[in-house]
């Protein structure tokens, strides 16, 4: 199929799944004529670029439908109205929300409950989740949502989802079983519904708690802080608190426009085997090492793709406004791209090999033959070209303090780099390295469960992102590149995990030539881990990593500091501090990294 008749096809498909969405809605008027005090999502939310199985059109027609039940039938007023203010429960409600929603779409046509429910049913099929021994490995958002639609849609469990939910079953049964049958008579009645869960929700101990503990947590902390350190902590502390404070004031209003499948994002992790056996391999790696680094626990770490960290619509919305940032560097783009094209091209044309037995005919020896008959043919073959098999990862700081301009120049180097670098049939993957969240998350609860015990190591939840594969076309994941402005999602940064994630990633690689790019703006920083650990604890392993990776292997590994020096981490470190620079940076160092012979040991 060529690209015209695809792109005619799921056109097709997308206005048939719009026109779908909007009977069901009842909006078969314009855009503009919405009633505002239904939520008012315009029907642009369908990503058909991406259709490859049968897996794909289930999930977007599930979508659709969802989606239009929630314009239909979800009145964002009373949503916020009776939505609870502890975000642990807000998280549930929201889910509530959302089954209810869709279950009076089941009510209301059968073609509707076949999509949803063949959606959820192949969710939990290809769900995969090793090691699940305690409460402790099964969010409780990932329980409840199953047991949602275990008792509201009726969805079937396979064994592993049973064995998931079956950590939380009586703990749900003891707050919510009682009144299922209230709920499901006031399905129609979103006011009587939503208070009357957001009720339960208040009432179950175990969420409440979430926020007191926090805050127990942290005057402990405070006063075992050293006098000569208190200034410092707590500027550092008031300028958390500061940021936090306005990421849940902005996610308040958010939270209505959940996920409209969270079950996609949390319940299905396709990378999942990978991802614990790259913890597997990395933390072997470090010990192998001798290096003095000590992880607390890393059960709760994560590797997640970023299209499953937000919905599809918002998703296009942040690459919008990378899109509206790089507008002023189209023409860097392509003179870029061009640029270092035509070096990289230059010299396949050198690079023949001559006087060979077969291959091409080299006519240049032709006039030897007409000479003397005698005299043997000659032939000419293209030399392998080290850039041809040769992948470069990126990666990519997530941190707090890189909010702002940091992050976006890194996300518009990442944009460039990739699209420059494909033209030039060089393997490009995209990843980025955080916490999932502020002050320590899990890791942190389990320490202080442990009995908080002396010099634990790295103490945060880590959060790996994998923005664009190696094997996947920018055109693919260009959306995921606008993420990294994601709101909310930069948090804490503990480099020399990331790198040598992004080290082991690299190593199953099958190509010869491998480079290793990091984007940072400093210095790794998590103040979970640094307030019981040795104040250099962090960058002494960083800087270990990296040397092992520059003296002891064949990964070539190249830094940018966004408005920082990081030499003294690097011995091939640049600073950039402003886009402009970007250019002749690339093109030179590039050029000089694929003039470089490998190394050999």
């Amino acid at each position: 199929m060529n690209d015209n008749k695809e792109n005619t096809l799921k056109e097709r498909l997308r206005q048939a799944l719009e026109s779908t969405a909007r009977v069901i809605s009842n909006d078969l008027n314009n855009k503009e004529n919405l009633d505002h005090n239904k939520s008012s999502k315009k029907f642009n939310f369908f990503n058909l670029e991406n259709l490859s199985s049968r897996n794909d059109f289930i999930k977007a027609r599930a979508e659709s439908d969802s989606l239009a039940l929630k314009k239909k039938f979800s009145d964002i007023n009373i949503f916020k109205k009776n939505s609870p203010s502890n975000s642990s429960c807000k998280s549930l409600y929201s889910i509530a929300e959302k089954i209810r929603y869709e279950s009076l779409g089941i009510k209301m046509l059968k073609g509707i409950e076949k999509n949803l429910k063949e959606n959820y049913n192949k969710i939990i099929e290809l769900k995969r989740k090793d090691q699940l021994k305690t409460k402790d490995d099964v969010p409780i958002i990932e329980a409840f949502e199953l047991y949602m639609l275990k008792n509201f849609h009726g969805i079937e469990l396979n064994s592993l989802t049973n064995k998931m939910l079956n950590f939380w079953e009586n703990e749900f049964d003891e707050a919510i079983k009682k009144h299922i049958e209230f709920l499901k008579n006031n399905l129609e009645n979103q006011n009587e519904y939503s208070s009357k869960f957001s009720e339960i929700l208040k009432k179950i101990d175990f969420l409440d708690n979430d926020e007191n503990n926090e805050k127990e947590e942290e005057n402990q902390e405070n006063q075992q802080n050293n006098p000569t350190e208190n200034e410092q902590e707590n500027d550092k502390e008031n300028n958390k608190d500061q940021d936090q404070n306005e990421e849940t004031e902005a996610s308040l209003d958010s939270d209505y426009d959940i996920d409209e499948y969270k079950l996609d994002e949390q319940l299905v992790d396709t990378d999942n085997d990978k991802q614990s056996n790259e913890q597997v391999i990395q933390k072997k790696n470090i010990n192998e090492l001798n290096i003095d680094y000590k992880i607390f626990t890393n059960r709760f770490d994560e590797i997640i793709k970023a299209e499953n960290l937000e919905k599809i619509d918002e998703a296009l919305k942040l690459r919008k406004t990378l899109d509206q940032q790089l507008i002023g560097f189209q023409d860097l783009i392509t003179k870029l791209a061009n640029k270092l094209q035509r070096q990289l091209l230059a010299k396949q044309n050198r690079s023949w090999d001559f006087d060979l037995e077969e291959g091409l005919l080299d006519s240049s020896k032709l006039p030897r033959i007409i000479l003397n008959p005698y005299n043997s043919l000659s032939f000419k073959k293209e030399k392998d070209l080290d850039f041809k098999d040769t992948i470069v990862t990126l990666l990519i700081d997530n941190s707090g303090s890189m909010r702002g301009r940091p992050i976006t120049i890194a996300a518009i180097c990442a944009d460039i780099l990739s699209r420059t670098l494909e033209r030039c049939s060089v393997k490009v993957e995209i990843l980025g390295f955080t916490t999932k969240n502020w002050k320590g998350g899990q890791c942190r609860e389990h320490w202080n469960k442990q009995g908080k015990p002396k010099i634990p190591g790295r103490l945060n939840d880590l959060r790996h992102i994998i923005y664009k594969s190696a094997d996947t076309h920018w055109r693919q994941a260009k959306n995921n590149l606008g993420l990294m402005l994601k709101e909310g999602l930069l948090k804490e940064n503990i480099d020399g995990e990331a790198i040598s994630w992004a080290f082991n990633r690299l190593k199953k690689r099958k190509e010869e030539r491998k480079i290793l790019m990091v984007i940072s703006d400093g210095a790794p920083v998590d103040d979970s881990t640094l307030s019981v650990n040795s104040g250099d604890f962090l960058e002494k392993h960083l800087k270990k990593i990296v040397k092992f990776i520059e003296d002891k292997t064949e990964i070539e590994i190249l830094a940018i500091g966004i408005g920082h020096d990081v030499s003294r981490y690097y011995n091939k470190a640049i600073k950039i501090s402003d886009v402009n620079e970007l250019g002749d940076v690339m093109i030179s160092q590039l050029s000089s990294l694929f003039d470089k012979k490998i190394k050999l040991h």
